[in-house]
């Protein structure tokens, strides 16, 4: 037992220790996401088209990415998945605008039930909605993952494999 604490102990230290240096940036206006990123259906008319996002600072031992995208805002009881990206190369370290994937990378299926960007569409009148872009830094050249993988599954997939995250919040709201 005092073995696995001590391994748990060291292996949050050295997560710790790379936070500072990891940093990710996505596009937007002054912390708001783009009218191109909303989504076009359910009452929004955005062009659905996902913000450039680069990382830097990757944790030493990096041999893929993860990428996944959650409004917490959402009006469902467990928020909104918007993008999650897996098995992104190590060497990768930018995603331009519209999304378009590395050869090897995938894009697991998103809430509004497609395996790509699905742009903010939160209900009017709502207040601005938080987007939160993370990068994880992964310890595998790849997840294992079924056909048709829910984002939950891609999470804790993610976070079995995580040296180190990044993270960016941008807003929308109509």
């Amino acid at each position: 037992m005092r073995r696995l604490i001590a391994t748990l102990f060291v292996s949050a230290v050295a997560l710790g220790a790379h936070a500072a240096d990891f940093q990710v940036q996505v596009d937007g206006d002054h912390g708001r996401l783009p009218e191109s990123s909303s989504f076009h259906g359910f009452g929004c008319t955005g062009d659905n088209r996902a913000p450039a996002v680069r990382w830097q600072g990757a944790p030493a031992g990096t041999r893929s990415y993860a990428l996944a995208v959650y409004d917490p805002d959402a009006p469902t009881g467990s928020g909104w998945w918007h993008w999650m990206v897996v098995n992104l190369p190590a060497g990768s370290r930018a995603l331009p605008v519209g999304g378009a994937l590395p050869p090897g990378a995938l894009s697991v299926r998103n809430d509004y039930g497609q395996a790509a960007w699905g742009g903010p569409c939160p209900p009017k009148g709502d207040a601005p909605h938080h987007y939160v872009f993370t990068v994880y830094a992964l310890d595998v050249p790849s997840l294992d993952l079924p056909d048709g993988a829910s984002p939950a599954l891609a999470g804790f997939m993610i976070h079995g494999h995580t040296l180190g995250k990044a993270q960016a919040t941008l807003t929308y709201g109509r």
